[in-house]
């Protein structure tokens, strides 16, 4: 399967999770669509693999300060956890928000 078969796979299985009221699982798949995207994104590019799990790829593409502040500020609601949503913005449409990381990283499917 092709990475772009990938994205659109987890991203079909994030949008079933919201229509069944399961946000954790639709959090959980556009996480792993970024990080299949980030990946790719770097190999364009020649430079070193991006590695870790897909959490870690967020805080990288967080930390990265030549993306723009929209790109990084939609890593970090993707990177709040249900238990510190009280202390840091978390995301109410996680779709959208991988599809602006997606766009940046120019393999929006």
């Amino acid at each position: 399967m092709s990475w772009r078969e990938q994205i659109e796979q987890e991203l079909v299985k994030a949008s079933e999770g919201l229509k069944n009221g399961n946000d954790g699982l639709a959090r959980v798949c556009v996480r792993r669509a970024v990080a299949i995207a980030s990946q790719h994104w770097a190999e364009q590019r020649n430079l070193p693999a991006w590695q870790g799990d897909a959490m870690h790829q967020l805080r990288q593409i967080q930390g990265e300060t030549t993306f723009p502040y929209s790109v990084r500020e939609a890593a970090q609601r993707l990177l709040t956890k249900v238990t510190e949503q009280a202390q840091s913005p978390m995301t109410t449409d996680p779709i959208a928000d991988a599809h602006i990381i997606l766009d940046h990283l120019n393999v929006g499917t």
